[in-house]
This record gives C-alpha cells, sequence and structure tokens, in this order.
C-alpha cells in the first residue's frame, strides 16, 4: 500500500508538471554552464517534489530570465509552496531553490574556449540575492525571524555534440535577525551527460539528451536568540537520472534522485526521493 501510493505521487507529479533547471540547456539538478542568447528570454516553470517519512514537500517556482549579452545573464523567481515537511534545507538547483524565498540571480560565463567543431570547454559564475517570501515551513525554520540571504557558485564543464560533463560549488548565506539566523547551505554538484545519435534530431522533432546527476548539500545549524541549536545541522548526496528533450524553442526536463547518503540531525526527516519537472520556453 505504501508503495502504491509513492508511486502515485511520483506519477501525479510527473504528469502534472510539478524544482528544475532548464535555462539554456543544463541538467536538472546540478550546476552547470548555459546562458540564454544576447536578447533572449526564457520562462522556465518547474515543480520538485521531496518525500519525506511522513509525507511529501511539493512547490512549483516560475522563473524569468534574460540574457545581457550571449555570456551574461540574469533571473528573477518567484515560489510557491504547496505543501512542505520538516526536511534539511537544500539549493535544489543553481538558479531555482527547493524554498520560499525569491531570487535575484546573475549568471557570468567567464571562460569559452572551442577546441573543435560543437564543442566547447565553459565556467560560469552565479551571484544574487535571496529575498524571504511570506510562506512559512514547519518545524524550527518557521520559528525564525527572517533576514536576506546571499547566494554564490560557480561551475565549469565540457560540453559537445554527444557528451556532457559538468562540476559546480555553491554557497548560501543568510543574515543575522535579532539573534535568529538560518544556516548556511554548502552545495556541489556531480553531471555526467550523453545525447544519442539516434535521438540526436533538429526540428520538427524533439532532440533528446539524458544525464546522471550527483549533487550534495553541507547545512550548518540553525542559530536561534544568537544560541546554535544541536541536530539542525545535516550532509546529504543524492543521485539518479534525468532527461532534457527539445522541441523548437521549447524544452522538457524531468528526473528523480535517491539519497546514497546522509547524516542529518533529528530535527529533520529523513528524505527518500526527490522527483523534479520543469517546462521551459525561450522566446
Amino acid at each position: 500500500m505504501q508503495r502504491s501510493k509513492q508511486f502515485r505521487v511520483v506519477l501525479a507529479v510527473l504528469l502534472t508538471g510539478q524544482l528544475a533547471l532548464a535555462s539554456g540547456h543544463g541538467p536538472l539538478f546540478g550546476l552547470s554552464t548555459p546562458t540564454n542568447s544576447q536578447g533572449g528570454w526564457s520562462l522556465d516553470i518547474g515543480s520538485m517534489s521531496r518525500a519525506a517519512v511522513d509525507g511529501y514537500a511539493e512547490m512549483t517556482r516560475a522563473m524569468l530570465s534574460y540574457g545581457i549579452t550571449q555570456d551574461v545573464q540574469v533571473s528573477l523567481t518567484a515560489p510557491y509552496v504547496f505543501a512542505s515537511q520538516p526536511l534539511l534545507p537544500t539549493r535544489g538547483t543553481a538558479m531555482m531553490s527547493a524554498t520560499s524565498d525569491f531570487e535575484a540571480i546573475g549568471a557570468w560565463r567567464f571562460y569559452r574556449e572551442a577546441p573543435g567543431i560543437g564543442s566547447r570547454f565553459e565556467a560560469t559564475a552565479y551571484g544574487g540575492l535571496i529575498l524571504p517570501g511570506p510562506q512559512r515551513l514547519p518545524g524550527m525554520l518557521g520559528t525564525l525571524k527572517r533576514a536576506p540571504g546571499l547566494y554564490s557558485a560557480a561551475a565549469t564543464g565540457y560540453a559537445s555534440r554527444s557528451h556532457y560533463l559538468w562540476g559546480g560549488i555553491g554557497y548560501t548565506h543568510f543574515a543575522e535577525a535579532e539573534g535568529d539566523q538560518r544556516p548556511r547551505i554548502h552545495n556541489y554538484s556531480l553531471v555526467w551527460g550523453y545525447r544519442p545519435k539516434p535521438l540526436r534530431k533538429d526540428y520538427p522533432h524533439w532532440d533528446w539528451r539524458g544525464f546522471i546527476e550527483a549533487t550534495g548539500e553541507d547545512v550548518g545549524r540553525i542559530r536561534k536568540a544568537g544560541l546554535p541549536m544541536p541536530g539542525t545541522d545535516g550532509r546529504q548526496v543524492f543521485v539518479g537520472p534525468s532527461a532534457l528533450g527539445i522541441w523548437k524553442n521549447y524544452a522538457i526536463e524531468g528526473g528523480i534522485q535517491f539519497p546514497v547518503y546522509r547524516d542529518t540531525g533529528p530535527s529533520f526527516e529523513r528524505e527518500k526521493f526527490r522527483v523534479a519537472l520543469n517546462f521551459s520556453y525561450f522566446f
């Protein structure tokens, strides 16, 4: 019965479009290097479901991005949380977090080299401002006085017509508000992707590629009334597949991750898996 319930939830998320990243043509969960073309806009509607022992955390985000140049991009994101659980805080992706915060993030692809036709080495830096939203999460995090935060990250990697490899690290820091402070988050990822030749097609056909994504987070302790709270820190590593399909100026991406390492404090429930789906429109 429990397995059947989990399957129905996963299927519902995949079918109804409930966090993820498809700005440019990157992976779903991990950090990557693509940015929008100069003058190019993109609208992303993404969703994420995180399965806890006693329920599911479900949210959706809208992200609007604009390419100032082919290497500089700005993005604004707004969330809505449908259901929440006391899970370890996580970043989620480079451009859209798994929180109830509003964000404004810039991306600068500061290095790009093309050693051959259809292949390139790239490096991209991210930085932005995080503003608390009106919705509050359960548990101790929801009782804190909240303040703005800062996000920074960097990703580098290789992309060709058939293979992709990206690695990245990020850091989220929140200011203190009357002695309360949300925990800092170190996130990191490693992504390998492959674009099979039979599925490597141009419009009017769909163009598909698959990824194996490993992501991790190292979360510090919550501070309440100036004191660090025991049992509120933790570390996790998740691994799983995702797939990205592109048709004309549309893209759809979905994936799932499972924990391969967990060390979380008793203040948080154990996370069993993550499911995400993202729809992108480039204009």
